[in-house]
């Protein structure tokens, strides 16, 4: 398969109509600003529950007195939450509506805060993270999605990669309030995006396709020229929407089995491919556990942590700006290199500790190691794979399809974040070097298969995917 779209097919019938309307919905108005912060506020949920479990790990198993298996359940058992989540997200968000589905999940995380906070015992604390779990599952899904869904093609990459700044933005803010203040009043500080995302959901407009899909055509036009303002031309748009929504709809709704069908192979080899890449490269390993990293190489917990922080959220920036200049391809090329490099460090260093060479400057390059790992994910594999995911589907499928591969993420991440404890006692340089191998097979998959679908409205790149004739 090739990297490349073939650009012959791109140009759907609504082409006839006077394309010089098309660049009058590439400015950012006001409303799509605000739009876009409510949603990515769930996003800041995603990061905060992410970070939570590392800088508390040390206080929350004394005051509780939870072994090593006790806490690795409680780190894991968020993403059990989440994949259930993911399961259920795609029939929820397309049953419901996109903005309904942030406020379902928002309740969830609600609770799950509560229940962390008030908690005395180990199981009260496994179920509230379970619930948080759940409700991110959901949103991982639908935030990625609904931006998209509501951006213009010259915006739409950066404006869903800001999902994943503000992923970034929320572990860093538990990282360095987990260095300072207890666990308790961290989980009860969780709650409070939860809260801002559930008013910002009152006064923010629904998905255009997702209200085009179900047929309720005036209040397509009304959202559509909200987000684009009140005197930007959104006839070219809005009739290839209306286009390519209708021709869908004489097909059936997709489920889940459809999906296994030989025309959207491509797609889900691709999506599905990415998710399995990014989550066993180690990203969740890390994240959750970085303070028994730098434990495990003799640095200093506290430091680490605050220097992971400073490069993480100005990588992100960058990946953000760079979006949809450089493309997405170059960018998770890029990244996964630098994962790789990351990863090799952190493993060199473990195996300079157990010869007994370089003891003392060992910590120092697995240090190094993290750094360059967290800065490379940062820059493209963190938020890439949820951009395409949300790009290479078109509405029928987007539903079972989105939860499909929003659930082989969130199985990715059990499955690390559970083992990565045991896996660090057992041999903590096997482990990176394992990790090292993925990441080097990420960038040969991404030359080889990811398509660049930079400057392309959905409706374009799924025409020239081929999903429904021209």
């Amino acid at each position: 398969m090739k990297g490349e779209i073939d650009e012959a097919n791109l140009v759907p019938e609504t082409s006839l109509i006077n394309k010089e309307n098309q660049d009058s919905s590439a400015t950012t108005t006001t409303t799509l600003l605000l739009t876009t912060f409510v949603a990515v506020s769930g996003s800041f949920v995603f990061g905060s529950a992410i970070g939570y479990s590392s800088p508390v790990q040390s206080d929350l198993t004394k005051d509780l007195n939870l072994s090593v298996a006790e806490y690795s359940l409680f780190g894991s058992i968020l993403t059990i939450g989440a994949m259930i989540g993911a399961a259920m997200s795609g029939r929820i968000a397309d049953l419901i509506g996109r903005r309904a589905t942030m406020g379902f999940s928002e309740m969830f995380c609600i609770l799950g805060w509560l229940a962390i906070y008030l908690s005395k015992v180990a199981v009260w604390l496994d179920v509230g993270r379970f619930l948080v779990g759940y409700g991110m599952g959901v949103l991982s899904f639908v935030v990625p999605v609904y931006i998209a869904e509501i951006t213009p093609k010259d915006l739409r990459g950066g404006f869903t990669t800001v999902h994943q700044l503000m992923i970034c933005l929320g572990v860093s803010v538990a990282y360095l309030l987990g260095s300072f203040i207890g666990w308790r009043i961290l989980a009860l500080i969780g709650m409070v995006p939860c809260v801002i995302q559930m008013m910002g959901l009152f006064i923010i407009p629904e998905s255009p396709r997702w209200l085009a899909k179900v047929g309720r055509w005036e209040e397509f036009e009304i959202a559509l020229q909200r987000l684009r303002g009140e005197s930007a031309d959104i006839s070219y748009e809005s009739h290839e929407i209306k286009d390519y929504t209708q021709k869908l709809t004489k097909l059936s709704e997709g489920s889940i089995l459809d999906l296994f069908q030989p025309k959207y192979a491509r797609s889900l080899f691709v999506g599905v491919g990415l998710m399995v890449l990014q989550q066993f490269g180690g990203v969740n390993g890390i994240a959750f556990y970085s303070s028994s990293i730098f434990e495990s190489a003799g640095f200093s917990s506290k430091i680490g942590m605050i220097a992971m922080v400073v490069v993480q959220i100005p990588m992100t920036t960058l990946g953000v700006v760079l979006m949809d200049k450089s493309g997405r391809r170059p960018l998770l090329l890029i990244s996964a290199t630098g994962t790789c490099i990351g990863c090799f460090l952190v493993g060199l260093s473990f195996s300079l500790q157990f010869v007994k060479l370089l003891s003392g400057d060992a910590s120092y390059l697995a240090l190094a190691g993290v750094l360059v790992y967290t800065g490379s994910f940062s820059l493209g594999m963190g938020g890439i794979p949820w951009v395409i995911m949300s790009e290479i589907f078109p509405i029928d499928i987007k539903g079972p399809a989105g939860s499909l591969v929003t659930v082989v993420s969130w199985v990715g991440s059990w499955i690390i974040s559970f083992t990565f404890n045991f896996q660090l006692n057992w041999n903590p340089a096997g482990t990176f070097y394992v990790f090292a191998t993925v990441c080097g097979a990420t960038v040969i998959f991404v030359a080889k298969l990811v398509p660049e679908t930079r400057g392309r409205t959905l409706e374009e790149i799924q025409y020239s995917i081929g999903y429904v004739e021209l």
